[in-house]
């Protein structure tokens, strides 16, 4: 769905105000028809309404609110967020919100048309992934592993430099998935703690202690990863599509995609043959697939040249199954660390 007829949407907005200002309007002559006199109704302070784009920034931002917000996610648990776009429900949802945490960095192709479209002037957007230093997506690609990788400054318009070989998703040739780094996570949770202290100044300091707390297990979590690949066998690892370029970079591996940025890029024949290539050239033993996205390309790949396959989650959602678990960003990372370690020490 395209929004570009502003019409409608400041139809809808103006539809929802309305509603609201009914709801209002009733509460209030209930009030006066119970008691006969118009009494001041007892308000508790209330909580953040905060919409977040998708899973990971549910899970930053949520340890970091505490009980101190409703939290929200855009995009429905299971759904695969690259190529999701938001219904009017979702639009009328924002424009009600007292901050709107999204990551930034291309992955959400919609968030610049939406927000232009608000009328709220007093929402806050956070942008997770501000200040930090992005990948273009082409760096990971396999065939260039002997380049040396370059980072560039996130409020750098890169939009020109994307390619259609690169990713058939527009990331703005960008590569968003910065929450896959535990010590960029980090940055995103102290850029959401910014960004709620500034709707709710008079929280900041438990926002602070929340966040602390959190960022106390992310960097376990980052010491836990650097311990693990200090002394494996292998650096290289090769994973259904290029989402794990930010933790190849931080701890010294070798990231070789199937296909680009967006997981439901079919990639060629000449990037197969590529990659089976690569595989029995340095006898990779274990190929990675994820689990919001067919397996079928990793299982070919793997059939091929007589190798396992096994889950590398990219974290973009977590499915229905994962919930019942109790599952979240922690112990997910954590399994990833896991199928790592078994994998470069084969």
């Amino acid at each position: 769905m395209k929004f570009s007829k502003k019409a409608t949407l400041g139809l809808l907005f103006s539809l929802t105000l309305i509603v609201a200002g009914c709801g209002q309007k009733s509460a209030s002559d209930a009030n006066t028809a119970s008691t006969g006199t118009s009494v001041p109704v007892e308000t508790k302070t209330a909580k953040l309404n905060v919409q977040v784009s998708f899973y990971p920034m549910y899970e930053f931002t949520k340890n970091v609110a505490g009980d101190l917000a409703e939290v929200h996610t855009l995009v429905p648990a299971g759904m695969e967020p690259h190529d999701w776009e938001p219904t009017p429900q979702d639009i009328a949802s924002i424009e009600k919100a007292d901050v709107l945490v999204y990551n930034g960095a291309g992955m959400e192709s919609w968030m610049d048309q939406v927000t232009g479209s608000l009328s709220n002037a007093s929402l806050i957007q956070v942008e997770a992934s501000k200040g930090i230093n992005l990948l273009e997506g082409g760096e990971h690609d396999h065939h260039h592993e002997d380049s040396e990788a370059t980072e560039h400054d996130h409020d750098h318009d890169h939009a020109n430099e994307a390619t259609t070989e690169a990713h058939d998703h527009d990331h703005g040739g960008l590569d968003p998935h910065v929450w896959l780094s535990p010590a960029l996570a980090v940055k995103e949770v102290r850029n959401i703690e910014a960004g709620l202290a500034q709707a709710a100044p008079e929280h900041a300091e438990q926002f602070k202690q929340n966040a602390d707390a959190y960022v106390a297990q992310l960097e376990s979590l980052d010491q836990d990863f650097k311990a693990a690949v200090t002394d494996s066998k292998r650096k290289d690892f090769i994973t259904q599509h290029a989402a794990f370029g930010y933790l190849a970079q931080e701890y010294g591996l070798q990231q070789v995609p199937i296909a680009g940025l967006s997981p439901e890029q079919e990639p060629s024949a000449a990037q197969m043959a590529s990659v089976i290539d690569f595989a029995k050239e340095h006898q990779v033993k274990t190929i990675f697939f994820e689990t919001l996205v067919s397996s079928k390309v990793s299982e070919t790949i793997a059939s091929e040249v007589g190798a396992k396959t096994a889950v590398l989650n990219p974290i973009e959602g977590l499915t229905e199954e994962e919930i019942a678990a109790g599952m979240d960003y922690i112990s997910v990372m954590r399994q990833n660390l896991e199928a790592l370690k078994l994998a470069l020490n084969e």
